[in-house]
Order: structure tokens, then C-alpha cells, then sequence
């Protein structure tokens, strides 16, 4: 499978996905960390991939969407955006409302 169709079919078939380094319990990075810990605090399950288990998709991703760093949150197939906005969003209610809208659908 081509490596930008891998890409789209993690995205299409998973509600909520976070691109990471590392994993959301050994992230690798403080960004990945903060992201995965704000997800987790939304109280649905999520998918996600280890850019640094994947190196394919870590050189790739930012085809995708023109988004050049990592994590990246996706959630009902759109990018939200990175570690900032996800606080942003957290801090304010609306990361939890539109994770919820997503697993909902």
C-alpha cells in the first residue's frame, strides 16, 4: 500500500487519530505528551501511530495536510491541528465536544 494511501485509510477509518511520537503511555516528546494526556482527559478511546515507529509516515505526513510538525490530531477525518490548538481547544470545552460529535457519528 502506498505509503499517502496508508495515511488516508488510518485517518477515514479511525473517528479520532493522533499522529505522536511515541505512544500515549511512553510519549516521546513533551508536545505528544500534553496532546495525548488532553485526548485521554476528553474520555473517548483513540487511535493513534508512533511517527518514530513509522518512518514512512513521519516523512510523509505534513503531504497530507501541509501541517510540518508533530502531534497531529485528526478527528472526524479533519486535521484539528497540533499540541497548541488541542490545548487551546481543551482548555476551552471545545476539544471534548468535538471528539464526542465524532465518536457519535
Amino acid at each position: 500500500m502506498d505509503i499517502m494511501d496508508h495515511i488516508k485509510q488510518s485517518i477515514e477509518s479511525n473517528s479520532v487519530i493522533l499522529f505522536m511520537k511515541g505512544s500515549p503511555d511512553f510519549p516521546q516528546c513533551g508536545f505528544s505528551s500534553r496532546t495525548s494526556q488532553a485526548v485521554s482527559a476528553c474520555g473517548v478511546e483513540f487511535a493513534y501511530i508512533d511517527v518514530l515507529a513509522e518512518p514512512e509516515v513521519r516523512a510523509n505526513l505534513h503531504r497530507y495536510a501541509d501541517w510540518p510538525t508533530f502531534p497531529q490530531l485528526y478527528v472526524g477525518g479533519e486535521l484539528v491541528g497540533g499540541c497548541d490548538i488541542v490545548m487551546e481547544m481543551f482548555e476551552s470545552g471545545d476539544l471534548k465536544t468535538l471528539i464526542e460529535q465524532a465518536s457519535n457519528s
